[in-house]
């Protein structure tokens, strides 16, 4: 599998995840001194090379091999909070299909310290070197689980005993009136159309982002990032 862009690839060498990287001639200094610091090894091509390769000139120079990006299976953001003792916290995305939506959620979602980012099989972006990329490679940092049907989903979550928050410009409570002080998970729904209906049905609370009269509603990375730094407040206010 083929990712671009400076932090994906520099951080895939950190992880020692690397095959092979290329990088553009006439780039910066710096740039060739942070591969040589990490123990790459690259070849210089001409940049077109690049452009033909990855099919975009969005590719800040550097490109590299690494090993296919996978899903985790849907036990592991269970085994990541159990691991960091802490209340599980997941993110639920329905109808995420933009690739580069999906990756800056996956970037929000483990700066933010969320256990795991889940999507449905049919209505999702897939797990593209955009995505890699748009998430600033923090795609590999987060266990990502796809699942066959996201209501469904829900439901065995609450069996596990998980509450089930979802966002809505029209809810009559704000996030700040939920208690995040449980097993959660957080639903984003499309930019466009929000939350499916069935899906909406199934969340144990619809909450809104408290937002200027005027002001059109935020994009889905942005709500989700609102949302859980509301959680991470909370949560630390009885440490």
């Amino acid at each position: 599998m083929l990712i671009y862009g400076r932090n994906p690839v520099l951080e895939a060498l950190r992880e020692g995840q690397v095959r092979q990287v290329w990088v553009a001639r006439g780039v910066e200094a710096w740039l060739l001194k942070e591969l040589d610091n990490l123990g790459a090894a690259y070849k210089l091509v001409p940049r077109i090379e690049l452009d033909q390769m990855v099919r975009t000139t969005q590719h800040q120079g550097l490109v590299a091999e690494i090993e296919e990006a996978t899903y985790s299976d849907p036990e592991a953001p269970f085994r990541l909070a159990q691991k960091r003792g802490e209340q599980l916290l997941l993110v639920v995305l329905d109808g995420i299909t933009d690739p580069r939506n999906y990756g800056a959620l996956i970037r929000s979602a483990f700066a933010l310290g969320a256990h795991g980012v889940v999507s449905e099989e049919r209505r999702s972006a897939p797990l593209s070197a955009l995505v890699l990329k748009a998430s600033a490679g923090m795609a590999r940092k987060i266990p990502l689980v796809q699942v066959k049907n996201i209501a469904r989903y829900l439901r065995q979550l609450k069996q596990q005993g998980v509450w089930i928050y979802g966002t809505s410009g029209k809810a009559s409570k704000t996030i700040d009136q939920l208690d995040y002080l449980r097993p959660l998970a957080i639903v984003i729904g499309s930019e466009g159309e929000g939350m499916r209906r069935l899906v909406a049905e199934h969340c144990d609370e619809l909450a809104r982002i408290p937002l200027a009269p005027e002001a059109e509603s935020l994009n889905a990375a942005v709500a989700l990032g609102v949302v859980l730094y509301q959680v991470g407040l909370s949560r630390r206010a009885v440490q």
